[in-house]
């Protein structure tokens, strides 16, 4: 059911990227390029790794995984930061989107890895019921912050 992407899943990730977009309601923000994750995945110096979700039946991709390392000054250790999760809503139910979680999860515990986190959108009811169903609690004391666009060039120049 779970498996690491394949350069030839590169297509099929870039589409299930523009898919979450869509889901998450900010289609126009989801700009990457198929060359962009290829060189992300798989280049020379991979910044970010992927798990794709297949059907059992056909073998089909139907979701997937994008994460990267992180690392905790107090812990003294990397952990993984999941960047994007997708299963598709025709595959949703079948266990695909626990499959993907818990492959990340037996990678931390096996790597020596101390968290495994993520961020979800506030509205979005069903997936944070899935993820407090698995034992993962929000971090409400945190907030997010984020430099784009002109602000991060502003204070890059």
């Amino acid at each position: 059911m779970i498996r690491t992407a394949t350069p030839a899943d590169v297509p099929v990730i870039h589409a299930l990227v523009r898919e979450l977009a869509e889901y998450e309601k900010a289609p126009d923000e989801a700009n990457a390029t198929e060359e962009q994750l290829h060189e992300a995945l798989f280049g020379d110096r991979p910044a970010a790794y992927a798990h794709m979700a297949v059907d059992d039946t056909t073998g089909e991709p139907v979701g997937f995984a994008l994460w990267f390392l992180n690392f905790s000054t107090w812990r003294g250790v990397h952990g993984i930061y999941l960047e994007d999760l997708y299963v598709r809503p025709t595959a949703r139910g079948a266990g695909h989107g626990k499959a993907l979680l818990t492959e990340l999860a037996r990678i931390c515990v096996d790597r020596g890895y101390q968290r495994l986190e993520w961020s979800v959108l506030d509205w979005n009811a069903p997936s944070i019921a899935f993820y407090e169903s698995l034992g993962a609690r929000p971090q409400d004391e945190w907030t997010v912050y984020r430099l784009t666009d002109e602000a991060l060039l502003t204070l890059g120049a």
